[in-house]
Protein backbone atom coordinates (compact mmCIF):
# COMPACT_ATOMS: atom_id res chain seq x y z
CA UNK A 1 0.00 0.00 0.00
CA UNK A 2 1.45 3.37 -1.01
CA UNK A 3 0.19 6.39 0.65
CA UNK A 4 0.38 10.06 -0.36
CA UNK A 5 -0.51 13.24 1.24
CA UNK A 6 0.08 17.06 0.81
CA UNK A 7 -1.79 20.20 2.26
CA UNK A 8 -4.23 22.66 0.68
CA UNK A 9 -2.98 26.32 -0.34
CA UNK A 10 -2.91 28.30 2.99
CA UNK A 11 -5.92 30.30 2.06
CA UNK A 12 -8.15 26.98 2.51
CA UNK A 13 -6.39 26.13 5.63
CA UNK A 14 -9.91 26.77 7.23
CA UNK A 15 -11.86 24.13 5.29
CA UNK A 16 -9.73 21.58 3.76
CA UNK A 17 -7.00 19.40 6.51
CA UNK A 18 -5.56 17.77 3.58
CA UNK A 19 -5.26 16.01 0.16
CA UNK A 20 -4.67 12.50 -0.03
CA UNK A 21 -4.04 9.59 -2.19
CA UNK A 22 -4.07 6.24 -1.34
CA UNK A 23 -2.47 2.92 -4.04
CA UNK A 24 -3.40 -0.85 -3.29
CA UNK A 25 -1.02 -2.12 -6.23
CA UNK A 26 -0.67 -5.38 -4.63
CA UNK A 27 -2.68 -8.35 -6.02
CA UNK A 28 -4.48 -9.19 -2.77
CA UNK A 29 -7.42 -6.75 -0.83
CA UNK A 30 -6.08 -4.57 1.67
CA UNK A 31 -8.35 -4.50 4.99
CA UNK A 32 -8.38 -1.70 7.16
CA UNK A 33 -10.10 -0.19 10.03
CA UNK A 34 -11.12 3.86 10.24
CA UNK A 35 -11.96 5.60 13.19
CA UNK A 36 -14.03 8.87 13.67
CA UNK A 37 -11.36 11.71 13.47
CA UNK A 38 -14.22 14.20 13.17
CA UNK A 39 -13.61 15.02 8.88
CA UNK A 40 -15.66 13.91 6.00
CA UNK A 41 -14.03 13.36 2.80
CA UNK A 42 -14.58 13.02 -0.95
CA UNK A 43 -13.47 9.61 -2.69
CA UNK A 44 -12.15 9.72 -6.18
CA UNK A 45 -11.68 6.14 -6.80
CA UNK A 46 -10.30 4.22 -9.76
CA UNK A 47 -9.67 0.60 -10.61
CA UNK A 48 -7.41 -0.27 -13.73
CA UNK A 49 -7.05 3.59 -13.99
CA UNK A 50 -10.67 3.34 -14.88
CA UNK A 51 -13.05 5.71 -12.62
CA UNK A 52 -15.07 4.13 -10.85
CA UNK A 53 -17.26 6.50 -8.79
CA UNK A 54 -16.73 9.65 -6.72
CA UNK A 55 -18.10 9.69 -3.28
CA UNK A 56 -18.82 11.96 -0.32
CA UNK A 57 -18.43 10.48 3.35
CA UNK A 58 -20.27 12.27 6.08
CA UNK A 59 -19.23 12.50 9.50
CA UNK A 60 -18.47 9.19 11.76
CA UNK A 61 -19.14 8.13 15.26
CA UNK A 62 -18.22 4.49 14.99
CA UNK A 63 -15.24 2.54 13.47
CA UNK A 64 -15.92 1.05 10.24
CA UNK A 65 -14.05 -1.11 8.30
CA UNK A 66 -13.07 -0.66 4.76
CA UNK A 67 -11.10 -2.90 2.07
CA UNK A 68 -9.33 -1.69 -1.18
CA UNK A 69 -9.35 -3.75 -3.86
CA UNK A 70 -6.49 -4.78 -6.16
CA UNK A 71 -5.15 -2.31 -8.65
CA UNK A 72 -6.81 0.45 -6.83
CA UNK A 73 -6.13 4.39 -6.53
CA UNK A 74 -8.09 6.55 -4.28
CA UNK A 75 -7.74 10.65 -4.52
CA UNK A 76 -9.50 11.73 -1.67
CA UNK A 77 -9.86 15.75 -0.13
CA UNK A 78 -10.15 15.42 3.78
CA UNK A 79 -12.25 18.44 4.89
CA UNK A 80 -13.13 20.57 7.97
CA UNK A 81 -16.68 21.52 9.52
CA UNK A 82 -16.57 25.25 7.93
CA UNK A 83 -16.70 23.41 4.12
CA UNK A 84 -20.06 22.26 4.65
CA UNK A 85 -21.06 25.89 4.28
CA UNK A 86 -19.77 26.86 1.27
CA UNK A 87 -18.51 23.96 -0.43
CA UNK A 88 -20.47 20.97 0.24
CA UNK A 89 -23.40 23.10 -0.10
CA UNK A 90 -26.12 20.71 2.12
CA UNK A 91 -27.23 19.02 5.03
CA UNK A 92 -25.08 15.70 6.26
CA UNK A 93 -27.09 14.56 8.95
CA UNK A 94 -28.71 11.69 7.22
CA UNK A 95 -25.08 10.91 6.17
CA UNK A 96 -23.45 10.04 9.55
CA UNK A 97 -21.87 6.86 9.14
CA UNK A 98 -22.30 6.51 5.78
CA UNK A 99 -20.54 6.68 2.12
CA UNK A 100 -23.00 8.10 -0.85
CA UNK A 101 -22.02 7.47 -4.61
CA UNK A 102 -22.40 11.58 -6.25
CA UNK A 103 -24.11 11.60 -9.37
CA UNK A 104 -22.54 13.58 -12.43
CA UNK A 105 -25.51 15.41 -13.25
CA UNK A 106 -26.26 16.89 -9.94
CA UNK A 107 -22.74 17.20 -7.71
CA UNK A 108 -20.68 20.33 -8.64
CA UNK A 109 -18.10 18.14 -6.30
CA UNK A 110 -17.40 15.32 -9.34
CA UNK A 111 -15.84 18.58 -10.76
CA UNK A 112 -13.14 17.41 -8.53
CA UNK A 113 -12.34 13.82 -10.50
CA UNK A 114 -11.85 15.85 -13.82
CA UNK A 115 -7.91 15.83 -13.52
CA UNK A 116 -5.89 12.92 -12.77
CA UNK A 117 -2.29 13.19 -13.58
CA UNK A 118 0.38 14.82 -11.28
CA UNK A 119 -1.65 18.17 -11.10
CA UNK A 120 -4.30 16.81 -9.07
CA UNK A 121 -4.10 18.73 -5.97
CA UNK A 122 -3.42 21.50 -7.64
CA UNK A 123 -6.70 21.38 -9.44
CA UNK A 124 -8.10 20.51 -5.93
CA UNK A 125 -6.74 23.24 -5.23
CA UNK A 126 -8.28 25.78 -7.50
CA UNK A 127 -11.38 24.60 -8.14
CA UNK A 128 -12.37 24.64 -4.07
CA UNK A 129 -11.14 28.04 -4.06
CA UNK A 130 -13.77 29.04 -6.72
CA UNK A 131 -16.70 27.29 -4.53
CA UNK A 132 -15.59 29.75 -1.95
CA UNK A 133 -15.68 32.37 -4.28
CA UNK A 134 -19.27 31.60 -5.32
CA UNK A 135 -20.47 30.64 -1.56
CA UNK A 136 -18.56 33.62 -0.10
CA UNK A 137 -21.38 34.70 2.42
CA UNK A 138 -21.70 32.47 5.56
CA UNK A 139 -23.33 32.98 9.02
CA UNK A 140 -20.96 35.09 11.04
CA UNK A 141 -21.96 32.51 14.09
CA UNK A 142 -21.67 29.81 12.11
CA UNK A 143 -18.10 30.73 10.69
CA UNK A 144 -16.65 31.96 14.07
CA UNK A 145 -18.54 28.60 15.76
CA UNK A 146 -16.71 26.32 13.12
CA UNK A 147 -13.35 28.00 13.37
CA UNK A 148 -13.17 28.05 16.94
CA UNK A 149 -14.01 24.05 16.83
CA UNK A 150 -11.18 23.16 14.77
CA UNK A 151 -8.54 25.49 16.10
CA UNK A 152 -9.30 24.16 19.36
CA UNK A 153 -9.22 20.53 17.98
CA UNK A 154 -12.85 20.06 20.42
CA UNK A 155 -11.19 20.30 23.58
CA UNK A 156 -13.80 23.47 24.81
CA UNK A 157 -17.16 23.05 26.44
CA UNK A 158 -20.52 23.97 24.64
CA UNK A 159 -20.30 27.26 26.86
CA UNK A 160 -17.16 28.10 25.84
CA UNK A 161 -18.24 28.05 21.59
CA UNK A 162 -21.40 29.28 22.70
CA UNK A 163 -19.57 32.38 23.85
CA UNK A 164 -17.04 32.70 21.04
CA UNK A 165 -19.99 32.46 18.48
CA UNK A 166 -22.50 34.68 20.19
CA UNK A 167 -25.20 31.75 19.93
CA UNK A 168 -26.78 30.16 22.16
CA UNK A 169 -26.31 26.40 23.11
CA UNK A 170 -29.51 25.15 22.04
CA UNK A 171 -28.66 27.47 19.19
CA UNK A 172 -25.80 25.57 18.65
CA UNK A 173 -27.38 22.06 19.24
CA UNK A 174 -30.29 21.93 16.70
CA UNK A 175 -27.95 23.56 13.96
CA UNK A 176 -25.33 20.62 14.80
CA UNK A 177 -27.93 17.82 14.49
CA UNK A 178 -30.04 19.07 11.66
CA UNK A 179 -26.63 19.48 9.48
CA UNK A 180 -24.36 17.10 10.89
CA UNK A 181 -26.12 14.68 12.20
CA UNK A 182 -24.78 14.51 15.82
CA UNK A 183 -24.52 17.22 18.75
CA UNK A 184 -21.40 19.48 19.58
CA UNK A 185 -20.77 17.53 23.06
CA UNK A 186 -20.29 14.12 20.92
CA UNK A 187 -18.72 15.65 17.96
CA UNK A 188 -15.88 17.71 20.39
CA UNK A 189 -15.21 14.49 22.21
CA UNK A 190 -14.66 12.60 18.70
CA UNK A 191 -12.29 15.44 17.51
CA UNK A 192 -10.50 15.79 21.17
CA UNK A 193 -9.89 12.22 20.74
CA UNK A 194 -8.36 12.23 17.66
CA UNK A 195 -6.54 14.36 18.15
CA UNK A 196 -4.44 12.27 20.33
CA UNK A 197 -3.88 9.56 17.61
CA UNK A 198 -0.39 11.10 17.13
CA UNK A 199 0.10 11.13 20.73
CA UNK A 200 -0.88 7.90 21.15
CA UNK A 201 1.28 7.01 18.13
CA UNK A 202 4.50 7.97 19.39
CA UNK A 203 4.09 5.82 22.60
CA UNK A 204 2.42 8.77 25.17
CA UNK A 205 -0.16 6.73 26.23
CA UNK A 206 -1.03 9.27 29.46
CA UNK A 207 -3.52 11.97 29.27
CA UNK A 208 -2.73 15.56 28.29
CA UNK A 209 -5.13 18.50 27.86
CA UNK A 210 -8.82 17.95 28.00
CA UNK A 211 -8.74 15.09 30.02
CA UNK A 212 -8.89 15.06 33.84
CA UNK A 213 -6.99 11.21 34.74
CA UNK A 214 -5.65 8.23 33.07
CA UNK A 215 -8.81 6.41 33.84
CA UNK A 216 -10.78 9.29 31.69
CA UNK A 217 -8.35 9.39 28.87
CA UNK A 218 -8.98 5.64 28.10
CA UNK A 219 -12.19 5.59 28.47
CA UNK A 220 -12.57 8.39 26.29
CA UNK A 221 -10.23 6.93 23.68
CA UNK A 222 -12.25 3.71 23.91
CA UNK A 223 -15.05 5.15 23.19
CA UNK A 224 -14.56 6.37 19.87
CA UNK A 225 -12.21 3.87 18.54
CA UNK A 226 -13.32 0.58 20.43
CA UNK A 227 -9.68 0.14 21.67
CA UNK A 228 -7.39 1.41 24.70
CA UNK A 229 -4.63 3.20 23.41
CA UNK A 230 -2.01 0.14 24.09
CA UNK A 231 -3.98 -1.66 21.78
CA UNK A 232 -3.66 1.85 19.30
CA UNK A 233 -0.25 1.38 19.73
CA UNK A 234 0.47 -1.75 18.90
CA UNK A 235 -1.45 -1.37 15.94
CA UNK A 236 -1.25 -5.42 14.71
CA UNK A 237 -0.85 -6.15 11.00
CA UNK A 238 -0.85 -2.13 10.47
CA UNK A 239 -5.19 -2.91 10.81
CA UNK A 240 -5.58 1.08 11.90
CA UNK A 241 -5.56 2.97 9.32
CA UNK A 242 -4.77 6.34 10.82
CA UNK A 243 -1.69 4.97 13.06
CA UNK A 244 -0.22 3.27 9.49
CA UNK A 245 -0.31 6.48 7.77
CA UNK A 246 -2.46 9.71 8.72
CA UNK A 247 0.75 12.24 9.56
CA UNK A 248 0.68 14.53 12.33
CA UNK A 249 -1.16 17.91 12.36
Amino acid sequence: MIYFQQQPNQNLKDYVRCYWKIENKNKDFQYYTIFPDGFFDVLICYHKNNLEGVFLSGLWDQKTNVLIAPETTIYGVQFRLLAIENIIRKKMSTMLNTIKELEKSDSHLYKLSEYVDSSIFEHFNQYLQSCIEEENSIDPRKEKLLISINQTKGNKTVQYYSQTAHWSERQINRYFQSTFGLSLKTYSNIRKGAATFSQIKKGELYPQQGYFDQPHFIKGIKKITGFTPKVLLKNKNDRFLQFSIIKNE
